[in-house]
């Protein structure tokens, strides 16, 4: 993964504060302050365990995590490949289901939750930034971004929210443009405008700087940290690129499995703890 050149957190929302949605996308993540006590939970995963058979070895991916990002949180996953963080991103986007364990959407537990149940809570609260952009070549970038909510049948609401999305993240002039006209950058912000087209109660991001070089990383994790602050989203996001981590308000570390510790990145040694969990 390229990494993001020294993040910019200037005017960061500090940890306990509260950020007002005003905007129309705002709406779905909520803006509740990290240490409020009031704060309630976006994504909330008790015990999760998962294993894998590879012939006859076993694979434990998952070996009882637990994670609670609130409402208006940005949080970053961090671990070495092999670490379960991809694992643990699937769990909570409901994409696979834990062996044990429970996951709950908002405070709603999802482990007895039918299969087309869950589908559309996958579809109503939850939205995806991938890597690879996952793009579908033939479409514009206005019908990318519309496909998640044509299939939720709220196409109509949704064109109303296109044009507030497009403006914020600064692709109103590539809407017809098909994704082979768009440069990496152009493309994530699609993708990222079509993460939240449904107004989603989390954005699941899976090293969403991966294929872009420095300076474009840096602009698409500039605007991650932007939407916590100013739009109220709520951010999960995996990465092993400690520079692109301490964007986030809350490094959660993963390793072999289990979770190895956490920090705030607003803690003066936030440097430290990294370094200390990259060295282990």
């Amino acid at each position: 993964m390229s990494r993001a050149s020294e993040p910019n957190t200037g005017g960061r929302r500090a940890p306990v504060a509260g950020a007002g949605a005003s905007s129309v996308v705002g709406d779905g993540a909520g803006a509740t302050g990290v240490g409020d006590s009031r704060a309630t939970s976006a994504v909330r995963a008790v015990d999760l365990r998962k294993r894998y058979r590879l012939g006859e070895l076993t694979i434990n991916a998952l070996d009882g995590v637990s994670i609670d990002v609130k409402k208006g949180e940005f949080v970053a996953v961090m671990g070495p490949s092999g670490s379960g963080k991809s694992t643990l991103l699937y769990l909570l986007g409901l994409l696979d289901t834990p062996d044990s364990g429970t996951v709950a959407i908002e405070g709603r537990e999802t482990g007895g939750l039918t299969d087309d149940e869950l589908t559309g809570l996958r579809r109503s609260r939850l939205g995806f930034l991938f890597q690879t952009f996952e793009l579908i070549p033939n479409l514009s970038a206005a019908e990318n971004i519309l496909l998640p909510a044509e299939i939720a049948g709220r196409r109509a609401e949704a064109a109303v929210r296109l044009e507030v999305l497009a403006q914020q993240l600064g692709i109103q002039q590539r809407l017809g443009h098909r994704p082979r006209q768009l440069s990496g950058g152009q493309r994530q912000r699609v993708g990222l405008a079509r993460a939240l087209i449904n107004e989603p109660a989390v954005v699941l991001a899976d090293e969403p700087t991966g294929n872009l070089d420095t300076k474009t990383g840096s602009e698409v994790l500039a605007l991650l940290r932007h939407g916590v602050d100013a739009l109220g989203w709520t951010v999960i996001m995996v990465t092993h690129d400690p520079l692109a981590a301490q964007v986030a308000d809350r490094i959660v570390f993963l390793r072999d499995g289990s979770i190895a510790g956490e920090t705030l990145t607003a803690d003066a040694d936030v440097r430290s703890s990294i370094e200390a969990f990259l060295g282990s």
